[in-house]
């Protein structure tokens, strides 16, 4: 499988530093963000991939290049700003990514979860699901056996930023800025949509307090990691 980061975001709430830096570059322990994403698509033999590139794009462009040094085949996907938001800025990289299944993860995000045990989904999504933290304690979604969904009772879970799709997912869909959530959603309704729960680590850096702490909790804990 083919891999892309999504990495285009403006980080509107990490401001002032995502004003010189973009998120995929914050230092997160012994090297950025987006370089964990590599070095964990890496080992798990996932070395094609794509990132997508909006607000200082160039500065992830100079950091990274071809992605040799990573052992990985990087290629980029160039948007306007604003960017195409996450449904918008897959579909434009669709030639990108191939005819087969690919595995999509949010720049923003840290986690321990093993890549190696991403499987091709037999519909058209499949999503890792996590427990909620304090800032989004309602959740996003019901996993119900092995389909996720929007509509149901019991424990509803945080989708992880972490997805295998299939192309045909975004069939029909018009090009431009859109919403992946929509998407997702609307195929929900007819089970094409399947989910897995990872109890593991989890962060996603959309403030400066939440970008502390898993800056804290990776230093306090790199040896392991």
């Amino acid at each position: 499988m083919k891999a892309m980061i999504l990495a285009a975001g403006r980080g509107e709430r990490l401001r002032p530093l995502t004003d010189s830096v973009p998120k995929p570059l914050l230092p997160v322990g012994k090297c950025c963000l987006i370089e964990w994403h590599l070095h964990r698509l890496v080992d798990a033999g996932i070395t094609e991939i794509v990132i997508n590139l909006s607000h200082l794009g160039h500065l992830i462009r100079e950091r990274l290049g071809d992605g040799h040094r990573y052992g990985a085949q990087i290629k980029y996907s160039v948007e306007p700003e604003p960017a195409l938001e996450t449904a918008g800025g897959i579909m434009h990289a669709l030639d990108l990514l191939g005819d087969g299944p690919f595995v999509v993860i949010n720049g923003d995000v840290w986690t321990d979860y093993p890549l190696h045990n991403l499987h091709v989904p037999e519909r058209l999504a499949h999503l890792v699901l996590v427990n909620n933290p304090a800032h989004h304690s309602r959740g996003d979604f019901y996993l119900q056996g092995s389909n996720v969904s929007d509509q149901g009772t019991g424990q509803r879970y945080t989708f992880s930023g972490i997805g295998v799709y299939h192309r045909d997912l975004f069939a029909g869909y018009p090009s431009g800025r859109l919403a992946l959530a929509p998407v997702l959603i609307e195929h929900m309704q007819s089970h094409q949509i399947t989910g897995e729960y990872f109890a593991g680590h989890w962060f996603d850096i959309g403030t400066q307090e939440r970008l502390q702490a898993m800056q804290n909790f990776v230093t306090e804990n790199e040896s392991d990691l």
